[in-house]
């Protein structure tokens, strides 16, 4: 197979996409992986971080990789989270982190991230129905705070980020999600999107801002008129 021309992500696609390796089978390690596809690890890693947010690999430190989704028994951030909180709680949380996410994401993101981030938008606006729209919705959220290129903060991001799979998040997104706000939703997505490729931060914060109190707006009836400077 012939990857010179596409980028590390997509070469990554197209080598799972062989079927060498069957969901729930460990990837090489990353030394060898890089070796194989003829890319440097940071590469790599950035690469890797995507796929997982598309939850086609999922990674646990000391043990490896692995092809399809994290396995339930495997959710140690959602369990935790799931117990000592609730949706609406989360979603307090995601308006105090996100937008600043969104922030240095304009700052430190690359080209290839910016075409990720394209790629998101485009499959949540081609999604056949609401799992598939919430999982490139994951998707985007998650390839931000990736470029970021802050480890801690994406960990942070994770664990907030993982209630968004536990069930009672999953209906009251089902009840909330009309055909006309899944049109705004992706509007603003995209506005977030321009604004980290322009690289204005502040816009950026903001359009994230405005996007997380609609999503609270709409699954909650919550107004929240504190502005994003008060954060």
């Amino acid at each position: 197979m012939e990857f010179m021309k596409l980028d590390p992500t997509n070469q990554l696609r197209e080598w799972l996409g062989d079927e060498k390796y069957t969901k729930g089978s460990k990837l090489p390690s990353e030394r060898a992986l890089a070796e194989e596809l003829g890319i440097t690890r940071p590469l790599l890693r950035k690469a890797l971080s995507k796929l997982e947010a598309e939850n086609l690999i999922w990674r646990h430190i000391g043990k490896g990789t692995f092809v399809g989704t994290r396995p339930v028994e495997d959710q140690d951030f959602s369990n935790g989270v799931a117990e000592v909180t609730s949706p609406s709680e989360v979603m307090e949380v995601r308006l105090m982190l996100e937008p600043r996410i969104a922030s240095i994401a304009a700052l430190k993101s690359t080209q290839q991230e910016h075409q990720n981030l394209d790629h998101c938008i485009k499959k949540s606006i081609s999604a056949a129905d609401i799992s598939d729209f919430e999982k490139w919705d994951g998707a985007l959220h998650h390839s931000i705070a990736a470029s970021t290129k802050n480890e801690l903060l994406i960990s942070i991001f994770r664990l907030i980020n993982s209630a968004r799979d536990e069930k009672v998040w999953g209906q009251l997104k089902a009840a909330s999600l009309t055909s006309v706000r899944r049109q705004n939703y992706i509007r603003q997505h995209t506005e977030i999107v321009e604004a980290i490729k322009e690289r204005n931060s502040n816009k950026a914060q903001e359009a994230m801002y405005i996007h997380l109190i609609t999503v609270q707006k709409n699954m909650f009836g919550v107004e929240n008129h504190n502005r994003i400077t008060n954060l």
